[in-house]
């Protein structure tokens, strides 16, 4: 099965879910006050219009806003503050519960006891704690090709917003080439390295951790892919493979997990991954 036919398949399963949609009540409209963001021209009576209407509906960067004096106009700060709070949501609050609960992903954790230690001491993310170790041991075969790893990382928003498209279509992708592989499940507050001791608990030849990357003012909402084969105490970052930008305004996500899964084939076919891959290609 080729890329194309996994993502229509993942496709017509998406569209028979139920979708998201905003919808308030009149007492929630009440009581707040609801902001839409909205492109627009800001730049007061512009040489070409047209022009600058088009560019800044094709990137997120803010170009055409206009000021005020010396400053950016109410509508483009308030925009500013909105896109800011949002990448701080993204760091800082939690997964859903009912999000990975929809997945069916375990939830294991890291050795951080709070988001405070998790983004000051790099270390305790890279490890899994105590009891995630011994559920790991008693829980995962071993002798699997691949082990999927989902993390919040820095963006539990991409998480959420991302995951439940791209997994389906990576999952797909690889039972299409019969490449064996464990149950994904995801990890909190735990970072790309964490990848290193899973695969020597469950002695899998491929780990892929699938991790919310560092939001900015253009997206909260974007994850990237963090492959590397066989890992151990020797592995250095040459040795892993990375895809980022994995969003609705990036690399769809289910274009995305085809496309993982046709790399994963590759990557068990030369038996390397990161920079070693890269030049075989």
């Amino acid at each position: 099965m080729n890329i194309e036919q996994i993502v229509k398949e993942v496709l017509s399963e998406i569209q028979e879910r139920p979708k998201k949609q905003h919808s308030y009540t009149q007492e929630y409209q009440t009581k707040h006050f609801i902001y839409e963001k909205e492109n627009q021209v800001g730049v007061v009576n512009p040489k070409d219009y047209e022009y600058i209407d088009d560019v800044i509906h094709k990137t997120p960067a803010r170009i055409g806003i206009g000021r005020s004096g010396t400053r950016m106009k109410t509508k483009n700060y308030i925009d500013f503050r909105i896109d800011h709070a949002a990448a701080q949501d993204a760091v800082f609050k939690d997964v859903d519960d009912s999000v990975l609960e929809s997945m069916n992903l375990p939830i294991l954790h890291s050795s951080a006891s709070s988001m405070e230690e998790y983004l000051m001491n790099l270390d305790v993310g890279r490890r899994l704690n105590k009891d995630s170790e011994q559920w790991l041991r008693n829980n995962a075969e071993t002798g699997k090709q691949v082990q999927i790893i989902v993390s919040d990382g820095l963006s539990s928003t991409g998480i959420e917003e991302t995951i439940p498209d791209l997994l389906p279509s990576l999952v797909q992708g690889l039972k299409s080439k019969n490449v064996s592989m464990n149950d994904p499940f995801f990890i909190r507050k735990s970072r790309v390295w964490i990848q290193d001791e899973v695969a020597s608990l469950v002695g899998c030849d491929l780990v892929i951790s699938l991790i919310g990357e560092r939001p900015g003012l253009a997206t909260a909402k974007s994850i990237s892919a963090y492959l590397i084969y066989k890992p151990n105490e020797n592995s250095v970052e040459a040795d892993r493979t990375v895809f980022s930008n994995i969003h609705e305004g990036g690399v769809p996500p289910v274009e995305a997990g085809a496309y993982l899964a046709d790399i994963i084939e590759k990557m068990l076919q030369s038996k390397t991954s990161g920079v070693k891959f890269a030049q075989l290609q």
